[in-house]
């Protein structure tokens, strides 16, 4: 039998650098699909996820700034709101533009699925409050056919919620949350002792740029973080008279008629939804408006329109305005 040939040293030596740099290349890139797993429990049912995503899209605007924070690499992210070019918030701009970050459009229909497949994510965020968790419910089987896809639950519906279940369940890194919360627990503590809280209910409303008032919910979102102030929201969705202006809505409408019935509180902050679409001022040449008890005692404010939907980033920008508004 003829003894197999040799080698050549020089072939050999070739073959010996492509094996290491092949070994080289599968470990550092750490493909998702075979890589460490985690399994996050979910609405939709347990999902299993890659431990250390490399290419996360995200499809509710207002659930970035978590993965900015939690250092997450985010390739794609849908604009705040429907049909419009957009931009990054000030909030996290900076970290979506060193990230290389894409803007992704979508639509009062649903989510644009050939804007997300051409970010190839290896994993999907989606769902939260509003319109986006309606999207990101109906389109769930398409998305997980994208890439495993985790529906953040409805039933979050402040900061807290949201920022746990995503450093925690999702992410891996429940120390981040406890360190923003403790900070945020401090500032709260901070800005209750300077500030002198208006008497009487507040209500907080978030106006449409047509004109159309919603009313936030107040046992969830701002109204309830105004509360931990001190302000007292007034229990108007507790009245079982309005429905949500969607499931796992934050907000119902008010028609014209309303307006003057149900806003008889002392206190009323408004913002705007999506962008800074009216002021106080501005409201304030309109009758239905001029003739509440707030405007003619002097006791309505603005607000930023990112407050209604904030992080915790933004949660700490509002206690800043906060206490500048009603510093004792």
């Amino acid at each position: 039998m003829r003894k197999p040939r040799a080698i050549p040293a020089v072939l050999a030596a070739v073959l010996a650098v492509l094996a290491l740099a092949i070994s080289a290349c599968s470990s550092s890139s750490d493909d998702s699909s075979s890589g460490e797993k985690r399994t996050v429990a979910t609405d939709q049912g347990s999902v299993e996820i890659p431990a250390a995503p490399k290419r996360v899209v995200v499809l509710n605007y207002a659930l970035a700034g978590y993965l900015y924070d939690l250092d997450v690499p985010v390739v794609g992210v849908t604009t705040q709101a429907t049909d419009e070019k957009g931009e990054f918030a000030k909030q996290w701009a900076d970290k979506a533009t060193e990230q290389g970050t894409t803007l992704l459009p979508w639509s009062a229909d649903g989510f644009d699925m050939e804007a997300i497949l051409e970010q190839d994510p290896d994993l999907i965020v989606a769902g939260g409050l509003g319109f986006p968790l309606k999207h990101a419910t109906t389109a769930y089987a398409e998305l997980s056919k994208i890439a495993p896809t985790v529906i953040v639950s409805g039933d979050l519906t402040d900061w807290q919620g949201q920022y746990e279940f995503l450093a925690d369940k999702v992410f891996g890194k429940p120390e981040v949350y406890r360190d923003a919360v403790s900070a945020y627990d401090a500032r709260i503590a901070e800005v209750k002792n300077n500030i002198t809280v208006p008497a009487g209910e507040s209500v907080f409303l978030s106006m449409l740029a047509d004109g159309r008032a919603f009313v936030l919910i107040e046992d969830r979102g701002l109204p309830k973080e105004f509360a931990k102030l001190g302000f007292r929201p007034a229990p108007l969705f507790a009245t079982g008279r309005f429905k949500p202006y969607t499931a796992g809505g934050d907000s119902f409408e008010l028609s014209t008629e309303q307006v003057g019935q149900v806003l008889t509180q002392p206190t009323l902050f408004q913002a705007g939804f999506n962008a800074d679409v009216t002021t106080v001022a501005d409201m304030r040449k309109q009758p239905i408006w001029s003739a509440l008890p707030s405007f003619t005692n002097n006791q309505a404010f603005d607000l930023p329109y990112w407050v209604q939907r904030s992080d915790f980033d933004e949660a700490m920008e509002l206690l800043d305005i906060i206490e500048t508004k009603f510093k004792k």
